[in-house]
């Protein structure tokens, strides 16, 4: 066909055909659909998400409980629940670009990707299903003044709950959430914009920057004693302008980020593996089988997996999410294949109704299941799938 849509009858082939295969390659595949599109997929607890919209005008924020058959270890079909469920919601003004979780806590942060300010919100509990808003916290003047750019957010596990936040490496802090009171400033000279914040370990974070270049810095030194956070500066290029997106895995324990490895991967497909220890040099690279279109920083996800050695999540590319296997991968640049794909949004929804293709907005790995991960589309679906490792199987 001319416009690249494909006929009813040919659709449903491939709907159908794709469903087949499924029953071999999923051991659990849920679907969900959302009025608005969701950019955010924050784990809450162990069996729920928080989700938002993002469109210019109001949006609700929800908090999904994931389907109980997923959790269900034996006698799957007899368990009633096989649907996502909304436990709480509520209403923001306007968009939701960034949202975080504040552990041990009912707190979230949001960001609406035109300033840099942060939003605070109450989740609501047993009493209660409304999620409401208690407070803000104030971006940084400069970002403020010239109109530019959301903020990254990351939160830990701290006896009183504080957010770091920050659109560009210039305005990176730690602030307490009870008092505004800016606890940490990370100390750079350059004003680099930020694609991702992370802590490693309770006192350590990475900032990873669009550029390509990161950070490493522990909030424990304070600005008077002017401790240079540690920076590697980004992969060598061959000339052409790309974006870098960036995540870390856990390290051996809270209190040392000292194992962590690092993930770049470039706009253009490219992705490197670094230790924490020797970021200047590549530990394996590979060029990864994913179609090239042009993306905003906000647009694609790389993941490790948090219980699954080795293995990193791809979207925003397209309508799939790819998984791939580091292990394999050599210190030569070369090509890969994913070692699995999901294409479930690809084939349930052709394209959105405007005409432009369906692609991933975003997606997370469960914190404890090895290869159960959600995923949400720009059509508005949100898919949690167990994937089967076909090669293991084998």
């Amino acid at each position: 066909m001319d416009d690249g849509k494909m006929e009813e009858p040919e659709f449903d082939d491939v709907l159908d055909d794709w469903f087949i295969e499924s029953l071999k390659t999923y051991k659990d595949l849920h679907v969900f659909q959302l009025e608005v599109p969701t950019q955010v997929i924050e784990w809450t607890s162990g069996k729920t998400v928080c989700v938002a919209g993002h469109r210019p005008s109001k949006n609700e924020i929800l908090e999904l409980r994931l389907p109980l058959k997923l959790f269900a270890d034996e006698n799957k079909g007899l368990c009633a629940e096989r649907d996502f469920k909304v436990v709480h919601g509520g209403f923001s003004d306007g968009p939701v670009r960034c949202l975080r979780h504040v552990p041990g806590t009912r707190c979230v942060v949001t960001n609406d990707g035109l300033t840099s300010d942060l939003q605070l919100w109450d989740l609501g509990g047993d009493d209660s299903d409304v999620i409401r808003r208690t407070g803000s916290i104030e971006g940084t003047r400069s970002d403020s003044q010239s109109g530019g750019g959301g903020s990254r957010i990351a939160a830990r596990f701290s006896s009183e709950p504080n957010v770091l936040h920050g659109a560009q490496s210039s305005d990176v802090r730690l602030t307490q959430i009870s008092s505004g009171r800016t606890l940490y400033k990370l100390a750079s000279d350059s004003a680099d914009p930020l694609s991702s914040l992370q802590f490693l370990s309770d006192d350590v974070f990475l900032a990873g920057c669009c550029n390509g270049s990161v950070y490493i810095a522990d909030t424990r030194t304070s600005a008077a004693a002017a401790a240079a956070p540690q920076l590697s500066a980004p992969p060598a290029s061959s000339g052409e302008s790309v974006l870098w997106w960036t995540d870390a895995t856990a390290g051996p324990s809270r209190l040392d980020p000292s194992g962590c490895r690092l993930v770049r991967l470039s706009s253009s497909g490219r992705a490197l593996v670094s230790d924490l220890r020797s970021l200047r040099g590549a530990v394996c690279q590979a060029q990864l089988d994913v179609p090239t279109r042009r993306c905003s920083s906000d647009d694609v996800r790389v993941s490790w997996a948090p219980a699954l050695d080795d293995c990193v999540s791809v979207s925003g590319f397209s309508a799939a999410v790819q998984i791939y296997n580091t292990s394999v991968w050599t210190a030569a640049l070369q090509e890969a294949q994913p070692l699995f794909e999901h294409r479930g949004h690809t084939v349930s929804s052709q394209q959105s109704d405007d005409g432009v293709p369906v692609f991933v907005t975003s997606h997370v790995w469960h914190p404890e299941r090895p290869r159960t991960l959600l995923s949400a589309a720009s059509d508005g679906s949100v898919h949690v799938w167990d994937w089967v490792d076909q090669s293991a199987a084998s």
